[in-house]
């Protein structure tokens, strides 16, 4: 499995900025906004583009555009906070929408909602979610994205744990990760160490309801 971890400063500076825990909901949404547009910048190094003419003030100049822009795929409900940075540097991306919540206590994602196109084969499909912990949910949205045909699938996480990654190479599914680090462990509540807290909850608040 590829892997690719964004070390720039700017990235280490915003991903600083989340971690810490005196970081209110608003300031924590706008690092993560500023992370999320660096991660998709770096995720689409390899997309394909096609050339054509445009004309500038001056004479003709040749220009370039996605062949296939990518269907962004965020995995609710933390991954709601990465659509706006997404289509900020992809406008014309398609959003689709997996919702999975997670049982407290077996810590395993519990699935509500697929938003999704029936057919994916040939498509890039961007599948963004703040954190990779045990792997569980990723996997659980990968699948269902196979199940569709997928094949050309980019999973963007802003913190993910050796044991998430572990999971996901150890899969066989087809994904590349991008990511702006991989923290060693995860604690007895299934949360990253040292990691960033409850994304979600950092974003909007407690959760208040049961889903």
């Amino acid at each position: 499995m590829d892997i690719t971890v964004v070390d720039h400063p700017l990235a280490a500076s915003r991903l600083t900025i989340m971690r810490d825990a005196r970081t209110d909901n608003s300031g924590f949404r706008t690092a993560l906004a500023d992370l999320g547009a660096m991660l998709i910048y770096e995720a689409s190094r390899g997309l394909d583009v096609e050339d054509f003419d445009v004309e500038t003030p001056v004479t003709t100049a040749r220009g370039h555009r996605l062949r296939k822009p990518p269907i962004v795929v965020p995995v609710i409900r933390a991954g709601l906070g990465m659509i706006d940075p997404a289509l900020s540097m992809i406008p014309d991306a398609q959003v689709g929408f997996i919702g999975l919540a997670r049982d407290e206590e077996t810590h395993e994602p519990v699935p509500y909602l697929e938003a999704l196109p029936h057919d994916l084969s040939g498509q890039p499909v961007f599948l963004v979610d703040p954190m990779l912990a045990t792997g569980g949910s990723l996997l659980h949205a990968l699948r269902l994205l196979v199940d569709r045909g997928a094949d050309d699938i980019t999973a963007v996480c802003m913190v993910s744990a050796q044991q998430g990654v572990d999971a996901l190479e150890d899969s066989g599914l087809p994904v590349r990760l991008v990511t702006a680090t991989i923290d060693p462990d995860l604690n007895d509540d299934a949360y990253i160490v040292p990691g960033l807290g409850d994304a979600g909850d950092r974003l909007y608040g407690p959760r208040n309801i049961d889903l």
